[in-house]
């Protein structure tokens, strides 16, 4: 499945693609940041309270970004949906997520189901499934 990078101003792209995440018989659309460099996917904590999950029940684990500076987030099981096929993962939840930032959608949980083509040149994402062996 193809999708484009998400416009946010004059010649500012980024490689965001909705997903739905499901848990506890609900679900939620968001957009989220494909982030090779993540090690797992993160979400905003306020997700996590939509679908009913209580977000520091989770296992504490802590992420350093650019800044440098951890924070915590919190690790739940939740199924996510991207292009049609959907996927048991451990996802973290983080409660304090910056304004205006998104999730992240990283190595576990994400790279680890699917075969990822950036063509930054045409705005292009394509998201595949891997095969099963």
């Amino acid at each position: 499945m193809k999708f484009f990078y998400k416009r946010y101003a004059p010649g500012l792209f980024r490689p965001v693609i909705p997903i739905e995440i499901k848990a506890n018989t609900k679900s939620v659309r968001y957009e989220a940041l494909i982030d090779s460099g993540a090690d797992l996917c993160i979400f905003d904590g306020q997700i996590a309270q939509v679908l009913g999950i209580s977000v520091r029940k989770g296992q504490k684990r802590f992420v350093g970004g650019i800044t440098g500076t951890e924070r915590p987030f919190f690790v739940h099981p939740v199924l996510i949906l991207i292009g049609g096929w959907d996927y048991e993962i451990a996802a973290g939840f983080m409660p304090d997520l910056p304004p205006f930032g998104y999730g992240v959608l990283g190595q576990k949980g994400f790279f680890e189901h699917f075969i990822v083509k950036f063509d930054y040149s045409k705005a292009e994402i394509e998201v595949r499934p891997k095969l099963s062996n």
